[in-house]
């Protein structure tokens, strides 16, 4: 799911703050505590290798955020795709991958005990193919 911040409803418009609220975005029921994540990818990159070795070789874990900077290829497990691109909102279901199309800055809240297993085991695969 991916929104444009200008298709997110206002609810408060005043000349000194605007307000945007897209409610129904994600449910984060049963996951502990979030942590806020700031990724940077270079265009092409490409993490479905590094996911090799997951649950159906996807990330697992939900990801709500918005995209800073370029544009995004998201790739889901049931073989569906979308592209979110910057100034938008996204959720991210467990499931997918992605593949940066530009260079692209993305800020997102994820489950922090799921995605620190996710990227440790990112990492190990980094220092594998380094030896």
């Amino acid at each position: 799911m991916r929104q444009d911040k200008r298709d997110i409803p206002v609810r408060v418009d005043t000349p000194d703050a605007v307000a945007r609220q897209q409610t129904g975005f994600g449910d984060a029921s049963g996951y502990g505590e979030l942590s806020g994540e700031y990724f940077t990818f270079a265009a092409e990159t490409d993490i479905t290798p590094l996911l090799a070795g997951l649950e159906d070789d996807h990330c697992q874990c939900p990801h709500w955020g918005y995209v800073v900077a370029g544009r995004l290829g998201v790739g889901y497990a049931d073989g569906s795709s979308e592209e979110t691109r910057a100034g938008e909102l996204f959720y991210w279901p467990p499931g997918h991958t992605v593949r940066a199309h530009e260079d692209s800055e993305i800020v997102m809240f994820s489950p922090q005990e799921e995605h620190s297993a996710v990227i440790e085991h990112i990492r190990t695969k980094i220092a594998e193919s380094a030896e």
